[in-house]
């Protein structure tokens, strides 16, 4: 008897050893079947070490396939029924491995199932659950699990905070992260110089919650800081407007010996480009090109942008130029930075190259082409783009590239053109719109348009009292009859509209200045 009973541990542990080394959720399957198949019972190390691959294997992969998911399902599923039938259901260990097996599958609904049924839970069935929930983006579940876990004396560790210090992120519950981290100190446990990743995770919900004087003690007082940490309070930083906070970050990593990563590049030039910088901007390329070079197309993408906003296409063209591979990101934020530069032609050559090369244009990447038409004076190529965002890519045309169009039809003084299009879109003009428009109109000497547009704004939009104002101006520069300056002052008369000095107050409180207006009325009355 007692033969029999070490020969079959001996098979159960060269069973559990095969199942243990399973590197995919087929292979898994196959040796667990294989076992049932010889007779060989499972033993209290099996389901265990069954989950644990089935989990690793699921985050090893690429992402699956609909067969591939098929197969974990299938799998998963026969793992849970053997163990319940087999009575190993109530193995703590199994149990906590069925949890984080559902959880690495997404499937919190059914880990939560398999935790209420358990009788007997450790930490890492509490902690495998919390983790589920904030997955799932159940955050109010896995603080309020939490909760629960504290109220039933249960013991966690650093895992299970840093889980809920997620959630608590997650849900920008301040509250309740003020009440972990205090319930954490009630137990003489200070998770800040306790360990840097769980330190990292209390910075981040103070930060995430709102909390940016609790975030700064917390990382003034961290003993030891990792790329993480420092990425953190520059997230923190740029998020709440501190871009002074965020500069400070490289000079003190550099003063510990820590290298910036890309998360922190991105976050130190965002700052740069936010606070004009162009200093620190230059010196950090400097660094850039001595230490990574143009490996990473977002961060180079980041370092254009800065050099484009401080005025320097040519510096920002450069860049563009050194890069190997260049995503869609890269190609807009250059046809942008040129446009906006007075560079409109050099830009749409770039557009047509982006094009060319394969990639593919956004909404983003159009209105950039189209602000360089615009400025380019390009009217008929802007209309042949404009026309192939839906007859090409079927991207609908939204109020910013109606605003391109509008723009570029009122500077090139095709008037008729820019108000058919404002009556035929399908979208309510802005007062962009009406701006553009009305100025095309004084620049070209057109106040029947303006006449015509005026009295549809005023329509549509009575309380826009600036429309008063510019048309003022516009028959005031034209020397148009009185009587239409007349038609004017009764319609402000007649909207309410008071007049001290030179200026105009509507009756909705809006101040206009007019500086034709005091001479205009005096001829007309």
């Amino acid at each position: 008897m007692a033969a029999a009973r070490a020969a079959a541990a001996v098979d159960a542990y060269q069973h559990n050893t095969l199942i243990r080394a399973a590197a995919d959720h087929r292979s898994l399957l196959l040796a667990f079947r294989a076992m049932l198949r010889e007779g060989v019972a499972a033993d209290h190390f099996t389901f265990p070490f069954a989950l644990k691959a089935l989990a690793q294997a699921h985050h090893r992969s690429p992402p699956p396939c609909a067969a591939a998911t098929a197969t974990a399902t299938t799998t998963l599923g026969c793992l849970h029924a053997q163990m319940v039938k087999s009575g190993h259901g109530a193995n703590v260990y199994a149990a906590s491995a069925l949890v984080h097996a559902y959880v690495s599958r997404a499937d919190a609904a059914s880990a939560r199932a398999v935790f209420d049924a358990a009788r007997h839970r450790n930490v890492v069935t509490w902690t495998a659950m919390i983790a589920g929930h904030a997955a799932a983006g159940e955050a109010r579940e896995a603080v309020a699990l939490f909760r629960e876990a504290v109220a039933r004396g249960q013991e966690v560790n650093g895992i299970t905070v840093a889980q809920v210090m997620g959630a608590c992120a997650q849900s920008r519950d301040l509250e309740s992260g003020r009440w972990v981290h205090a319930t954490l100190r009630r137990w003489g446990v200070e998770p800040i110089l306790l360990d840097v990743a769980l330190a990292t995770a209390v910075l981040h919900m103070y930060a995430s919650c709102g909390g940016l004087d609790a975030a700064f003690e917390v990382f003034d007082k961290m003993p030891r800081r990792n790329e993480v940490s420092w990425n953190a309070m520059a997230e923190v930083c740029s998020r709440h407007g501190r871009q002074d906070k965020v500069l400070e970050v490289f000079p003190g990593m550099h003063s510990v010996g820590m290298k910036p990563d890309k998360v922190t590049w991105l976050s130190i030039l965002r700052a740069c480009t936010s606070k004009g910088a162009a200093g620190l901007g230059q010196g950090v390329h400097a660094y850039m090109e001595k230490t990574i070079g143009h490996r990473h197309v977002a961060v180079c993408t980041s370092l254009m942008d800065m050099y484009s906003k401080i005025g320097n296409a040519r510096s920002a063209l450069q860049i563009f130029q050194c890069l190997k591979r260049k995503d869609l990101m890269a190609w807009t934020s250059m046809i942008i930075g040129l446009a906006k530069h007075g560079h409109g032609k050099d830009a749409v050559q770039l557009f047509n190259q982006m094009q060319h090369g394969g990639v593919v244009p956004d909404h983003v990447a159009f209105v950039g082409v189209l602000t360089a038409c615009s400025h380019a004076g390009m009217v008929d190529e802007a209309r042949k783009y404009f026309d192939s965002m839906w007859n090409h890519y079927g991207i609908r045309p939204t109020i910013k590239h109606y605003g391109c169009m509008i723009d570029l039809f009122s500077r090139a003084g095709r008037l008729a053109e820019a108000e058919g299009m404002m009556q035929m879109m399908p979208i309510q003009p802005s007062v962009t719109m009406w701006g553009s428009m009305m100025n095309g109109c004084k620049v070209h000497g057109r106040a029947d348009i303006a006449e015509r547009v005026g009295r549809q704004v005023a329509e549509l939009n009575p309380q826009f009292g600036a429309i008063y104002v510019i048309m003022s101006n516009i028959y005031a520069e034209i020397v148009l009859p009185s009587v239409q300056l007349l038609t004017l002052y009764v319609a402000w008369k007649e909207r309410g509209t008071v007049e001290p000095a030179n200026e105009l107050y509507s009756g909705n409180g809006e101040q206009y200045r007019n500086t034709r207006y005091r001479s205009t009325k005096r001829e007309l009355v």
